[in-house]
């Protein structure tokens, strides 16, 4: 069956972005920058560590790694040699709802670019000898996070937050589920899930649109290589998870103790996203911040320090971190949490809104000064929300949020109950943690 596309709905942007829908589900979007010399190619598969069973968590990473060990085609160093021949970049990262694997390269080059990660994502072997290779490479990535307690943190906080619940397990998966998933479980979970409705192919730069789907539809050839359909569902609709409110301490003999306080944020979905990003870039988002004013600049207590907001596709995550000697864990916790009251009892005043809402447009913007970031932006805005929002409609939507708003979602989300992750040389009970 050859692949037939279907109209979309026209993409609410500037005339340079255009998007094609093919009858399997695979998406094609693209932004041309005819001013550019090369292309940024990502293919985005709708699959992530929330998607794996506890049993072979860790099973997408695993994955990714393994894409690139070859195809019945072409072998791993056959694969890297055409990039590295053209002096293009090639990689890929995992994510809790998606996975990414992208190249940059001449905009001459892209031919040879689509049709190497098509291969790579519709027909990679998965030899037994590679699967053990790659099982040693990700126990060592996982013993080098580890050995990063500015890095683990995370990992400890998120999971202490949303105990027991998908998103709440780290992308890399754990020693004993690494060490034991199979060849054979890794590549049902290949076969069963990457299928071309979890596909959208994003470009951005040098490149036409049509002349990209003509080479998507050689190198994917959804009606032949990927099995046409509806994917299996893997994320039934349910209740989002509940934040625990739970304290939990990782005892390491470390010179510095880490710090995690946080609670669940707003879904990607939800409008009120928006006005929350302006709140947390006042809490910690830049250099003028609260949480960088208060605890660096005014009073010496850590080196980072800042907060940040995720969101995934039913709820979200905000979280403030700092780092800090041993001793002085306390103060800055206090700190961080009196800040939080006060932004939720009293909103933002008008300057420091006006600052907040200048710092997410020009961090957007800036994001946006090269054909990686373009492809980054609209590739995840597909994968997540089926639509790509223009930068003016995003810059629009800062600008619309009010000092109200911000006060509103201020005091919702720091009512919640809050969840504290701390790695440090602490005695049991220190933070109140249960045993």
């Amino acid at each position: 069956m050859s692949p037939r596309r279907r109209p979309a709905p026209p993409v609410p942007a500037a005339g340079l972005l255009r998007r094609t829908a093919y009858a399997s589900g695979l998406r094609v979007i693209t932004e041309q920058m005819p001013e550019m010399r090369s292309v940024a190619l990502g293919v985005w598969v709708g699959v992530g560590s929330r998607d794996e069973r506890p049993s072979i968590a860790g099973s997408s990473h695993f994955l990714e790694h393994l894409l690139f060990k070859g195809t019945r085609a072409r072998t791993a160093r056959q694969i890297a040699e055409a990039f590295d021949a053209v002096g293009g970049d090639l990689n890929a990262f995992s994510a809790k709802e998606f996975t990414c694997y992208y190249c940059r390269v001449l905009d001459r080059d892209l031919p040879m670019a689509a049709e190497f990660l098509g291969d790579m994502l519709a027909d990679s072997t998965l030899r037994t000898a590679d699967v053990e290779q790659e099982r040693k490479v990700i126990l060592e990535e996982i013993n080098m996070r580890d050995d990063d307690p500015g890095d683990l943190i995370h990992d400890v906080f998120a999971e202490a937050l949303w105990r027991g619940h998908p998103l709440g397990r780290p992308v890399l998966g754990t020693r004993e589920t690494i060490a034991g998933v199979s060849r054979g479980r890794v590549n049902r979970f290949y076969r069963t899930l990457y299928g071309p409705s979890r596909f959208v192919v994003a470009a951005a730069g040098n490149v036409d649109h049509d002349d990209l789907c003509g080479l998507v539809e050689r190198a994917f050839d959804p009606g032949r290589r990927l099995r046409a359909g509806a994917a299996p569902e893997i994320r039934p609709p349910g209740a989002p998870p509940t934040p625990s409110g739970e304290a939990t301490v990782l005892r390491r003999k470390t010179e510095q103790a880490q710090i995690c306080v946080g609670t669940s944020g707003f879904a990607r979905g939800d409008p009120d996203r928006f006005a929350f990003g302006v709140v947390n870039t006042a809490l910690g988002g830049g250099m003028s911040s609260r949480l960088f004013q208060e605890v660096r600049e005014k009073r010496g207590l850590a080196y980072s320090v800042g907060s940040y907001h995720s969101s995934f596709a039913e709820t979200g995550v905000f979280a403030a971190f700092a780092g800090t000697t041993p001793g002085s864990a306390r103060e800055v916790l206090a700190i961080v949490r009196r800040e939080m009251e006060q932004l939720g009892e009293h909103g933002l005043p008008p300057d420091e809104l006006e600052r907040a809402k200048g710092h997410m447009k020009g961090s957007l913007v800036l994001s946006l000064e090269d054909t990686y970031g373009r492809m980054s932006r609209i590739g995840k805005s597909e994968i997540g929300h089926g639509e790509t929002i223009s930068v003016d409609e995003m810059l629009a939507r800062i600008d619309a949020v009010t000092a109200e708003d911000a006060a509103r979602v201020a005091a919702d989300v720091f009512s919640r109950p809050m969840t504290l992750a701390v790695i440090g040389p602490f005695k049991k009970g220190a933070f109140g943690e249960a045993g």
